[in-house]
């Protein structure tokens, strides 16, 4: 197993779901990619191609939302897929506590603990998108679809609209 930067756990979960050939895509930057902008200007693409890992907590509860980095979730849409009663944005215990990682390292799957994950529809807009892999300084690309499928999301329209 060769981690070429990205965390040793987020490493681990890529050969244990087959994924080891990825090793060799991550890429390592010298400056933080913490946000979908400064990673998308690192690796010279739209923010829209940058996948972000969002912890909520719905009732109390941690959740994951994969959305593209040119959106913004709507938590009254995340709150009626999930039928809770009120959803906010997790503090950084929390996403670390369930993620075993920082935030803007946070990668969509390989998490210290399962938690349930909802993936925007936006995602498949794009061949291929880009994800933290474990740490602020590190992304790795993947076909959204099979990151959706890897990281046991599902499915929904979660994102902000424009009106």
């Amino acid at each position: 197993m060769t981690t070429t930067g990205a965390h040793p756990r987020f490493a681990e979960a890529l050969d244990d779901l087959g994924l080891g050939h990825l090793h060799a895509r991550i890429r390592r930057f010298p400056d933080a990619t913490r946000t979908a902008a400064e990673a998308a200007a690192a690796i010279g693409c739209e923010p829209g191609r940058i996948c972000k890992s969002l912890v909520f907590a719905a009732d109390g509860v941690p959740v994951l939302v994969l959305v593209d980095g040119a959106s913004r979730v709507d938590v009254e849409l995340v709150r009626g897929e999930l039928g809770a009663g009120k959803v906010t944005r997790a503090d950084a215990g929390v996403v670390r506590e369930t993620t075993g990682y920082a935030i803007g390292g946070v990668p969509p799957f390989g998490h210290r603990r399962r938690t349930r994950v909802l993936a925007d529809r936006g995602l498949l807009d794009h061949d291929t998108v880009w994800a933290a892999a474990g740490t602020p300084y590190t992304v790795f690309p993947m076909a959204p679809a099979a990151l959706i499928t890897h990281a046991g999301a599902t499915l929904v329209d979660v994102r902000e609209r424009l009106s």
